[in-house]
């Protein structure tokens, strides 16, 4: 993945792996609002992963609703999640201290306009 528009994507995909664990009954319109995005794309990320296997579906047992699903990551799915992680992270990682070297350069050169 080297690509801008590929790297999003997985951090995507490993952001709804992460709420996926956290809360398999979460419904697709409370995902969509953790992440901030459209319904339509949330569906569309959950039915791609669905294709990857790194999700499944369950049907609730217990529910009123029966259209009503959990979200499950497959075996698959947490070996990949585990090594996406280890990519956002250093990609996290990456932006922090380009962010600080940043931040203390901005920093100097308004100490350097003010002793002027």
């Amino acid at each position: 993945m080297t690509a801008p528009r590929d790297k999003a994507r997985e951090d995507a995909h490993f952001k709804v792996m992460r709420l996926i664990e956290r809360d398999p009954h979460m419904s697709q319109r409370e995902l969509a609002s953790e992440l901030g995005i459209s319904l339509g794309a949330t569906n569309y990320m959950l039915r791609e992963l669905v294709e990857m296997g790194l999700i499944k579906l369950a049907r609730f047992r217990e529910a009123q609703d029966k259209r009503r699903y959990a979200y499950v990551l497959t075996p698959g799915g947490v070996a990949a999640k585990s090594t996406i992680a280890r990519r956002f992270l250093a990609r996290k990682r990456a932006e922090y201290v380009a962010l600080k070297q940043e931040i203390d350069e901005l920093g100097a050169e308004l100490e350097r306009g003010a002793k002027e």
